[in-house]
């Protein structure tokens, strides 16, 4: 991996995955927390267009949100608010919410996705580091802003389904830009055997028909206190912070921080 050993500021970390269920939300959620009780002022942003629910999951109800910056009503750095106590603090950070199920964003023309775009990655300059979090699939709006991190984290688990779609995320994804090399996470996996299958057949698959291995950035275990925080509607790292998934996510963040490949 071409990671720095820290993070400069504005840089973007973009989390995607091929189909949803994944557990892609939660992960970035508790990456946003990783990062940010090392010390990092850190930004989350919710990019999923269409069904956005970090707001949801971290329950927060916000003021303004990514529906009202496109809209003009706000700026985006109007739409942030804090958790976890703020990004001042060990652990806090910052989180601009997409308009929570209404589907509202998932018709942005071409033109509105690349102002977005651009928007995320002024208001990173004031961060550490952004946190992306965009939506399940491949679909034009997604891969836009997929381009504007300078890393892409694709999730998958050892689902056939997610496997493929995962693939059909990076093949569109390099498609429109030959250079990029996003890096995998298998999340929760039931066993570490189960978990390394997975992501050699991911790398297989990519290898074969794209010409480009996928490095692995870590594992995150299965885990009973994932479920358990989302119906709380509360982060992982503040309801369950000893757990095993949040000790796997911590190390994540720490591979990802110092440019690593998973063992």
């Amino acid at each position: 991996m071409n990671l720095p050993s820290h993070a400069p500021a504005g840089r973007i970390l973009a989390v995607a995955s091929g189909k949803g269920g994944v557990g892609k939300t939660v992960l970035a959620a508790a990456l946003a927390q990783a990062f940010s009780s090392k010390g990092e002022r850190l930004l989350l942003i919710d990019g999923d267009l269409g069904m956005a629910n970090i707001d949801v999951q971290l329950g927060l109800q916000p003021d303004a949100d990514l529906a009202a910056v496109m809209s003009g009503q706000v700026l985006l750095e109007d739409a942030c608010i804090p958790v976890l106590g703020g990004p001042a603090k060990p652990g806090g950070f910052d989180v601009i919410s997409g308009r929570s199920g209404s589907g509202g964003l998932a018709g942005l023309r071409p033109d509105a996705v690349n102002r977005l775009a651009a928007a995320c990655a002024t208001i990173a300059l004031s961060y550490e580091r952004a946190i992306l979090d965009l939506a399940a699939g491949a679909d034009d709006s997604t891969l836009r802003l997929a381009m504007a991190a300078d890393d892409v984290l694709i999730v998958i688990n050892d689902e056939p389904t997610s496997l493929t779609d995962a693939y059909a995320f990076v093949k569109r994804l390099r498609i429109r830009d030959e250079s990029a090399a996003p890096l995998v996470v298998v999340n929760n996996a039931p066993t570490l055997n189960k978990a390394r299958e997975a992501y050699g057949a991911f790398r297989k698959t990519c290898q074969s028909f794209l010409g480009f291995a996928p490095a692995l950035a870590g594992l995150v275990s299965r885990d009973e206190h994932v479920p358990l925080a989302i119906r709380a509607q509360s982060p992982l790292s503040l309801r369950s912070p000893d757990c095993d998934a949040m000790k796997d996510i911590a190390c994540l963040a720490a591979g990802l921080a110092a440019g690593r490949e998973a063992a």
